[in-house]
């Protein structure tokens, strides 16, 4: 017999969340170990209960679910983050992968699909529903399009754990020009941090883990 899956909800609409539950409990293998109103409140149950996957809104009270992404991957790593929502903005589902979520999801998707997505993400790997994913490849590729090849090479630098003195003796170049395109980088990819920027690296495969 296959193990259960370990799901926690959390949703700040209480509808949702019974709804959530209601259906999810009706497949033998998937537990629903608990459910929160906030991220917060969900961090709690989380770490008492161990859960595989987290099936989390974005928008919610005290901090929305993007911030508290960061908060569950460092309390707990192994914890895979799905997300679902209403919006299948850019900004939302790009910003939700660099934080560190496995998989995204539209709220009116149908159950089988939430399910599927469950599955997917509990067993290591990723998941996204057709209009998401449609959403960022597009983006992708726009990245890849505003990027120079100068850029690129600098951001494979960066991903690869080079400080701007070390990139800067292998590209031939001065330390104040990979600043320079560092600067860029961030700017074009809309990532603030090196952690960001690696990730993306990572994710959009220029690097391996």
């Amino acid at each position: 017999m296959t193990a259960s899956i370990k799901v926690l909800l959390i949703d700040n609409h209480p509808l949702v969340l019974d709804g959530l539950k209601a259906i999810l409990e009706t497949y033998d293998h998937i537990d629903v170990v608990g459910t929160a109103a906030n991220a917060l409140a969900g961090l709690s149950v989380a770490v008492e209960k161990r859960p595989a996957v987290v099936l989390m809104d974005i928008n919610m009270p005290q901090i929305n679910g993007i911030e508290a992404l960061e908060l569950f991957k460092e309390k707990l790593p192994s914890t895979r983050m799905l997300m679902l929502s209403m919006h299948d903005s850019r900004e939302y589902i790009s910003t939700s992968v660099m934080h560190g979520a496995s998989g995204y999801i539209l709220k009116d998707v149908a159950t089988d699909e939430i399910v599927a997505a469950i599955e997917a993400v509990a067993s290591g790997g990723t998941y996204f529903s057709s209009g998401v994913y449609d959403v960022l490849m597009e983006r992708n590729r726009d990245m890849a399009q505003a990027l120079t090849s100068r850029e690129q090479s600098v951001l494979l630098m960066i991903a690869g754990g080079k400080s701007n003195r070390d990139t800067a003796l292998t590209l031939e170049i001065s330390e104040r020009t990979v600043e320079t395109h560092r600067k860029n980088i961030k700017r074009k990819l809309g990532i603030a941090t090196t952690a960001g920027l690696t990730r993306y690296a990572i994710e959009n495969g220029l690097i391996e883990r």
